[in-house]
């Protein structure tokens, strides 16, 4: 029987990770995210699907584990100095949108006939956009790192911090709190309290100690038990003081977010997070119950489509109180729209303390999945309806009647580090480049930068090709750089073309081209990086010097022969390398004599031995 028991876990075991395995990879591919993907692989093992499993609470028990090592990992990144610079977007703008988006969604709660305590969760719920689906739309445009992108992670930021408050504030109203007398009231605070606080003091002088010692035994698998050990005791001890055990985790990882030790315990964690992450969400969708939702579908259909409208309102007020262009405040609006996976944490600890039922649990659940499910379509269909953002040129000179003795295109590293020169001997020059965020931050280096694509004729000619007695071509893009000296070459023959090469390659095509000089990006920088080496090996200076004259002469006539040849490979032999080299198979003697077949072939072969 036992043997049978054991076979039947492997089996649920076996089916969860293989209809994850299934299903993530085709809601990746259709670009529906992740999370989207494991809870339609519940749905469809669920007891409201194929039936493989009976009793999804017993799976989503586990399975919050997955979001107490989430919000663990959380709390690593809330150094107090990162909260700090991003204070303003985070506390200021992520507080404002939260604040007016609840207010907002409370009241279509309310116009949907709910009673104000399920209408508050429902809203606060719904206003946890999915971080997941979020992130994901935003990296796929490259634009976390744009200014639009950071303050968009910043309010999510400040929604992953708002479950911690959320799930307190639902143990308090919930109505099992009314059951017990003041006494018992004013003693669970107290312990919460206690618990809380022997949590901090063991965070500031008892865990960075012990991580300590346990690196010194250079034990990995201890220091992996150890972060977990953090985590689930924080958890727990949350938990018998009457408080979340997210909360636990999270408070855990703010305190070591400042440890030397931060890095290793998130690597520690993320396997077991990501697991168990993904497990959760299983388990959410194992429990979507869909004879609910078909006896209540106009009810779901219609809180979705009014909860994300009046949410993608408030967030475009919002944007725009905050000085916000049109367009941002609209692709800000309708890329969190939706609701959050940290929802179903809300609704599932609403529903243990009695805030909801379990229809509301469903119904609300299933206008989350629906929201999620519909942004990236959403997306998709708005999308040609927001105007496109132009760049803004306040402060930004544009190349025009710009005349010099030396025309420098391109102001990245490598053409700062270059005009130093052309600067220090009090030459002439002119600087243009087409990143607008770089020349607002030369101009306050005391540099003049002018906004022109050196691609274009008329730019050139705006810029002062036509006088200029050097074009220094600085660009970082090679096929950019290429068409510029084509350009150059044919149009403006007086001046000499130096120009920065990304390669090989694409320096025997400049060679090609007719430039009056070329360099590789990085070839002198590691040369010299070479001959700092060799010093550092205790070679004598000069000799390193020598050495590095010697690989520098070689890689010229070696870049020469490339040229003449048209082939990169054909100077290969002039290079220094470490493989061993090839050893002759040696000679060994017949196993028998060798036979003349003629009597002449003999007497020829018979002369030279007698003479021997």
């Amino acid at each position: 029987m036992a043997a049978e028991a054991g076979g039947s876990e492997l089996v649920n075991v076996v089916a969860l990770l293989g209809a994850a395995v299934v299903m993530v990879p085709i809601f990746r591919r259709l670009g529906l995210g992740s999370v989207l993907g494991y809870l339609a692989a519940g749905l469809a093992i669920g007891p409201f699907g194929l039936g493989w499993f009976s009793d999804p609470q017993a799976i989503l028990h586990v399975a919050e584990l997955g979001v107490v090592m989430f919000l663990f990992v959380i709390g690593l990144e809330m150094r107090p100095s990162h909260l700090w610079n991003l204070r303003r977007e985070i506390f200021g703008l992520g507080s404002l949108q939260i604040a007016v988006c609840t207010a907002a969604l409370t009241g279509v709660g309310l116009a949907f006939g709910f009673a104000l305590p399920v209408a508050f969760i429902g809203a606060a719920g719904f206003v946890l956009t999915s971080t997941a689906i979020v992130m994901q739309l935003l990296g796929e445009r490259g634009d976390i790192a744009l200014p639009r992108g950071q303050k968009i992670v910043s309010i999510l930021l400040f929604e992953d911090l708002l479950i911690v408050p959320l799930l307190a504030l639902v143990a308090f109203i919930s109505p099992a709190m009314t059951d017990h007398g003041a006494e018992s009231r004013w003693l669970s605070v107290g312990i919460g309290i206690a618990a809380l606080a022997g949590l901090i003091a063991a965070g500031i002088w008892l865990l960075n100690p012990l991580f300590r010692i346990l690196a010194a035994a250079k034990a990995r698998e201890v220091m992996t038990a150890a972060a977990l050990l953090v985590v689930l005791g924080a958890a727990l001890l949350m938990q018998v003081g009457g408080l979340s055990m997210a909360m636990g985790a999270f408070l855990a990882g703010v305190l070591l977010s400042e440890s030397t030790f931060r890095h290793q315990l998130e690597a520690d964690i993320e396997p077991f997070r990501g697991i168990l992450l993904g497990l959760f969400f299983l388990a959410v969708g194992m429990s979507l119950d869909l004879a609910v939702v078909a006896r209540n579908w106009p009810l779901i259909v219609s809180g979705v489509l009014a909860m994300m409208a009046v949410k993608a309102a408030c967030i475009y007020v919002v944007a725009r109180l905050t000085r916000s262009s049109h367009a941002e405040a609209m692709d800000r609006a309708v890329l969190m729209a939706q609701g959050g996976e940290f929802a179903f944490v809300l609704f599932a600890a609403a529903s243990a303390a009695q805030v909801i039922d379990a229809t509301v649990n469903a119904n609300l659940t299933a206008i989350v999945v629906l929201s999620m499910a519909l942004t990236p379509l959403f997306v998709i269909l708005i999308r040609p309806l927001i105007p496109r953002q132009a760049e803004s040129m306040d402060g930004i000179d544009v190349a025009e009647n710009l005349s010099g003795t030396v025309l420098v295109i391109g102001f990245g590293r490598f053409g700062q580090v270059m005009s130093q020169c052309l600067l220090a001997h009090g030459s002439e020059v002119t600087i243009i480049d087409t990143d607008v965020e770089m020349i607002r931050s030369a101009a306050d280096f005391g540099f003049v930068v002018y906004y022109g694509d050196g691609r274009r004729l008329d730019v050139l000619r705006a810029s002062g090709a036509q006088s200029a007695c050097a074009i220094a071509v600085c660009v970082d893009d090679k096929e950019a750089a290429s068409l510029i000296c084509e350009l150059v070459r044919e149009q403006f023959p007086q001046a000499q073309v130096l120009v920065r090469a990304y390669d090989r390659e694409h320096a025997a095509k400049l060679v090609a081209l007719g430039v009056d000089y070329q360099i590789r990006e990085t070839f002198e920088s590691a040369l010299r990086f070479g001959e700092a080496a060799l010093r550092a090996l205790g070679v004598e200076a000069e000799e390193a010097a020598e050495t590095a004259a010697e690989v520098r002469f070689r890689d010229a006539e070696r870049f020469q022969l490339e040229v003449a040849a048209g082939d990169v490979r054909a100077g290969r032999s002039m290079m220094f390398g470490n493989a061993p080299r090839p050893v002759p198979t040696p000679f060994t003697r017949p196993r028998r004599e060798a036979r003349a077949l003629t009597a002449e072939t003999a007497a020829v072969t018979r002369e030279p031995a007698e003479e021997a």
